[in-house]
C-alpha cells in the first residue's frame, strides 16, 4: 500500500506542484485585499479545496496513455487496494487544499480581522469545499473503472457537476426545513451532515469500486 500511496503521490506531484504555486499568489492577493471584497476569499477557498482533488483525480488518467494498470497489476498487490490508494490520494490532497483554505482565511483575518457576516460562514465554506470533492470524487472513480480512461476529461467535468449538485441539492433540502432562518447552532449541524453524506459515499464509493475493478479486464 505504501507504495501504491508513493506512486499516486509522485504522479500528482508536478501538477501539484504548478497549481500550488498559482494559489499560493492567488491566496496571498485575496487575503490583502480589504476583507469587503470576501467573495475574493469564499472563491479562493472553495477553489483550492476543489482544484487539489481534481489534479490528483486526474492524474488516474494516466494509466490509459502508458498501459501503467498492466503494469500494476503484473506486481504483488491486490486490486481492492490499488483502489484504496486512489481514494486515500484524494483524502491527503483534499486536507492539502483544506490547509491552503485555511491558511488564506487566517492571513485575511490577521491583515482585515473577521471578513463575513456570520461565524458560521468560514465553517461552511469549509464544508461546502470538502462536500464538493468527497462528492466529486465518489463519483469520478466508479466512471473512470467502467472503462472511461480514454474520455477522463469529459467524466472529470460530470463528476465535478455532480459533486456541485448534490451539494446544491442539499442545501436546498436543508434550506426547506428551515424557512425563517437558521440559528448559529443549526446552521452547524447542517453542515456536519452535509460533510458526513459527502463521507458517507465517499466510503460507500470505495468498495463499488473495487467491485467494478475487480469484474475489468485488460
Amino acid at each position: 500500500m505504501k507504495g501504491l500511496l508513493r506512486d499516486n503521490f509522485y504522479a500528482a506531484l508536478s501538477g501539484a506542484r504548478a497549481f500550488a504555486a498559482i494559489m499560493t499568489f492567488a491566496g496571498i492577493f485575496a487575503a490583502v485585499m480589504d476583507n469587503r471584497i470576501p467573495s475574493l476569499i469564499i472563491g479562493y477557498m472553495l477553489s483550492v479545496m476543489v482544484g487539489f482533488s481534481i489534479n490528483s483525480a486526474a492524474c488516474a488518467g494516466r494509466e490509459s496513455s502508458v498501459k501503467w494498470s498492466q503494469y500494476r497489476l503484473a506486481a504483488p498487490v491486490r486490486r481492492a487496494d490499488i483502489v484504496r490508494s486512489l481514494f486515500l490520494s484524494q483524502m491527503m490532497w483534499l486536507l492539502v487544499g483544506t490547509a491552503f483554505a485555511g491558511a488564506c482565511a487566517a492571513l485575511s483575518v490577521g491583515l482585515h480581522g473577521w471578513p463575513f457576516d456570520k461565524e458560521t460562514d468560514v465553517f461552511m465554506l469549509f464544508v461546502v469545499g470538502a462536500s464538493v470533492s468527497l462528492f466529486m470524487s465518489a463519483i469520478f472513480f466508479p466512471l473512470f473503472f467502467l472503462g472511461g480512461e480514454e474520455r477522463k476529461e469529459v467524466l472529470l467535468m460530470i463528476s465535478l457537476f455532480g459533486g456541485i449538485g448534490m451539494v446544491m441539492g442539499l442545501t436546498t433540502l436543508i434550506n426547506g426545513f428551515f424557512p425563517a432562518g437558521m440559528t448559529a447552532s443549526q446552521i452547524v449541524v447542517s453542515g456536519m451532515a452535509m460533510l458526513l453524506c459527502g463521507i458517507a459515499l465517499f466510503c460507500l464509493s470505495c468498495p463499488f469500486t473495487v467491485f467494478l475493478f475487480r469484474k475489468k479486464e485488460y
